[in-house]
Parts: C-alpha cells; sequence; structure tokens
C-alpha cells in the first residue's frame, strides 16, 4: 500500500452548474481532512478549487496553496490556509505542486484542469515520476475523454500500461483506495525490442 499523506488536486476555478459535481467536491475535502492527507492545489479560494479548500479547512485538514505572483490577487487567493506557496511562474508552481505530493486527483475543470492531468500523465509516462493519479468521474463528467483515450488505445497512439497509469472512479473511498493499492508497470515509452 502506498502511503499517502498529501493529494494535489487538479479542478476548476469555476464552480459550474452541476451541483452533483459540487457536493462531490465538498465530500472530497472532508474525506481529505478526515483521513489526514494534506490537501495541496493552486491555492484560490474561487471554484471548485475553493469548494475542496473550504471543505478540507472545514473538518480541520491541512492545506498547502502553491500561486505564481501574477495570479496572486487577494480576491481570488486564500488567506486562510495554512501554507501559500508563491511561485515565479506556472512551470515553477507546477513543479512545486509535485514536489508536495504523493498524488493527484482531477476533478471536473477547464482547460487548465486537463493541462495539468495530461501533464502529470505524461510524467508518469516518461517514467519522472510513479505516483497514483486519480480521475474523479462526477456525475459522468469524464465520460467522453475516457472514451477518447480508449479509441487512442485501440488506434494504435496508447500503450495499454499507459492508459491505465488513470486509476477512473466515480466513487470517493474507492478512489482513494485504488490510489493507496497502485503499483505502476513502467514501461519505457520510446524502448523499442529489437528483432533478431
Amino acid at each position: 500500500m502506498n502511503k499517502i499523506k498529501s493529494i494535489a488536486i487538479f479542478c476548476g476555478s469555476n464552480e459550474g452548474n452541476d451541483t452533483i459535481i459540487i457536493d462531490q467536491a465538498k465530500q472530497l475535502g472532508k474525506m481529505l481532512a478526515i483521513q489526514n492527507i494534506t490537501l495541496v492545489y493552486g491555492a484560490a479560494k474561487i471554484g471548485i478549487m475553493g469548494i475542496v479548500a473550504e471543505a478540507v479547512l472545514q473538518h480541520q485538514g491541512k492545506a498547502i496553496g502553491v500561486i505564481p505572483e501574477f495570479l496572486k490577487l487577494k480576491e481570488v487567493v486564500h488567506l486562510g490556509l495554512h501554507k501559500l506557496i508563491t511561485t515565479k511562474n506556472m512551470h515553477e508552481r507546477k513543479l512545486k505542486i509535485h514536489e508536495l505530493s504523493d498524488g493527484f486527483i482531477a476533478l471536473p475543470g477547464g482547460f487548465g484542469t486537463f493541462e495539468e492531468l495530461f501533464e502529470i500523465i505524461t510524467w508518469a509516462q516518461l517514467g519522472l515520476h510513479q505516483k497514483p493519479i486519480g480521475l474523479l468521474n462526477s456525475n459522468g463528467f469524464f465520460n467522453d475523454l475516457i472514451s477518447m483515450l480508449e479509441t487512442m488505445t485501440a488506434k494504435g497512439f496508447l500503450k495499454i500500461e499507459n492508459l491505465d497509469l488513470l486509476i477512473v472512479d466515480d466513487n470517493i473511498d474507492s478512489l482513494l483506495s485504488k490510489m493507496k493499492a497502485f503499483k505502476p508497470k513502467y514501461v519505457p515509452k520510446w524502448l523499442k525490442t529489437e528483432l533478431t
């Protein structure tokens, strides 16, 4: 079993309009606090990001925010976190979030959420880390993405071993359990078996 003491959450800076997604974000924050797992995230007090952070804090959990200087606006940044880390730019922010986290979970969001998710999966695919990556498929939000990934595998653009780097579930308890049990099957992306 993986010891997961901290999880980075990738999610929207908007709340969206689906109450099931919002409720599950609250439940995830509560569960992180109950399991004594530190939240590492983008430091905002708005959107799904803010909802998860508030739920963590309301249940006496620990939250660490990482934000680049240019986004550090008083109306956006959460000032009630246990620790707020300011970085020079987005790249440094992502490196710091990776450094502070034992695993990653993506919730519904927009372009930024998808960019963070795919970068961290790519890093795993390249063998840069072996941390579990979860996808919380709240109310079927990621169904089309999952279908696209399966198409990529079927068409030969994505190895099944790399598809399996993404742990998908619509239940928080089950997702966290799978992440704790995760054993990576690292297959070097560029390694070719030589023909004899």
